[in-house]
């Protein structure tokens, strides 16, 4: 009579020993041996994905019969921000284990207004595979400790510091986090997993103020391209260089750079997602970080906005996180090497300030209350949205899910639900 064995795994690969270890069943790996132990090295028999390290010993009283089926792993930064809990849900969901890395630093970048614990909360409880890891990605030696020991399958690099005026106060904190954490990260999984696809949540800021030199054209509630060229937004050819980015842009172009490298020098799977206007109901949302999320809670609690500059007309694409997180599974599913993708929601789902006013007054019934400062933020875009069209020549089974209206109402109602709580 056949039963199930408890399997262990050990830390080193050996020759396999065994002949008696059989690939069937739609990959699933069944063993059978009348000795007392058998020793087979996973990565030969082709049980786990190719970078996975490991012996599986079974140790058998008798003719016995092992069925089992590996559970692939995915490691997530910023877990408890507005994309990382996304991706770590969608995961879970497909049954990886998940690994959250987070160790609350939006609140001290923010104060207690950015403070993610809510949400690591959520995960811990929501989740069936999630495991939280309170590392620092700015600490070299616990994330190669850290990738060492897990060698995941997936990587996908949410953490950062994401404000532009708060990179200027902390120039050593921005960098180090941006850019020296993604190059920790890059380094460690070049060593332990370098097979394992790597998706780096990049910005627009990347191209700095360029944008502003497209000649545009001024309408009632914003401003918009005026060069046929640009009709359908900022392509990923569009270029990076000399151009006013912010210390914050500075150091995600670091970031973005370094992940293309590892991708091109040593053939690692990578992709850079510049990412528009990232939002959603989850969104921690604070004056300096978060555009319709902190938009959307002034209005909710009757708080003045501060519009800085450019008419209230200035423009961005905005993207629900749910939408980013389909396309970084579209990615892992089929990952291409050093890719960069223009990641927002397009014309579309593009709005001004003013007219974002207009839809959560609509939605909520709250008239909107702000200021108008005359002078805009430093780098700050006067319209920016996003080309679709490569990501989706790439991925044609990916598409926007969320209109712009739906994401206004999501925010809202999110944002209802936590002030109730």
């Amino acid at each position: 009579m056949f039963s199930h064995l408890q399997i262990f795994l050990i830390s080193e690969c050996i020759r396999c020993r065994s002949k008696s270890a059989f690939l069937h069943n739609n990959g699933r790996e069944h063993l059978s041996n009348p000795t007392n132990t058998v020793s087979v090295p996973v990565r030969e028999h082709g049980l786990f994905p190719k970078n996975t390290c490991a012996t599986l010993t079974l140790s058998l009283a008798r003719r016995e019969h092992a069925c089992i089926m590996p559970q692939p792993s995915v490691l997530i930064t910023g877990s408890a921000g507005l994309i990382g809990s996304e991706v770590c849900q969608a995961f879970d969901e497909r049954g990886y284990a998940v690994h959250g890395v987070d160790n609350n630093q939006r609140r001290q970048f923010f104060g207690p207004d950015g403070d993610t614990s809510w949400n690591q909360k959520r995960l811990e409880t929501a989740l069936k595979h999630y495991t939280h890891h309170a590392v620092d990605m700015r600490d070299r030696a616990a994330i190669l400790d850290l990738i060492r020991t897990l060698r995941p399958d997936v990587i996908v690099h949410a953490a950062a510091q994401p404000s532009h005026d708060l990179a200027a106060k902390i120039p050593f904190d921005d960098f180090d986090t941006n850019a020296v954490g993604t190059l920790n990260l890059l380094e460690a999984a070049r060593q332990f997993c370098p097979e394992s696809p790597f998706a780096h949540m990049s910005t627009n800021k990347v191209y700095g103020d360029a944008p502003n030199n497209i000649r545009l054209r001024e309408l009632e509630s914003r401003w918009d391209y005026d060069d046929p060229a640009y009709e359908h937004g900022i392509a990923e050819s569009f270029s990076i260089d000399q151009s006013k980015h912010s210390i914050f842009g500075a150091s995600k172009v670091a970031g973005d750079v370094m992940v293309q490298e590892y991708g091109r020098y040593f053939n690692m799977p990578t992709c850079c997602l510049r990412g528009g206007c990232l939002t959603g109901p989850s969104h921690s949302g604070v004056e300096l970080h978060g555009f319709l999320s902190y938009l959307v809670k002034c209005n909710l609690e009757q708080k003045e906005y501060t519009v800085f500059g450019y008419k209230g007309k200035q423009v961005r694409d905005n993207i629900h996180s749910a939408d980013v997180c389909g396309f970084i599974l579209e990615f892992v599913g089929k990952p291409r090497v050093a890719e960069v993708y223009n990641l927002g929601g397009g014309k579309g789902n593009s709005c001004s300030i003013l007219e974002a006013f207009q839809m959560v007054s609509a939605i909520s019934g709250i008239p909107m209350r702000y200021k108008y400062v005359d002078q805009n933020r430093i780098g700050d875009h006067i319209c920016y949205y996003s080309d679709l069209r490569k990501m989706q020549n790439h991925y044609p089974g990916w598409r926007l899910t969320r209109s712009l209206q739906q994401i206004f109402e999501e925010i809202v109602a999110g944002w209802r639900t936590r002030r109730a709580a």
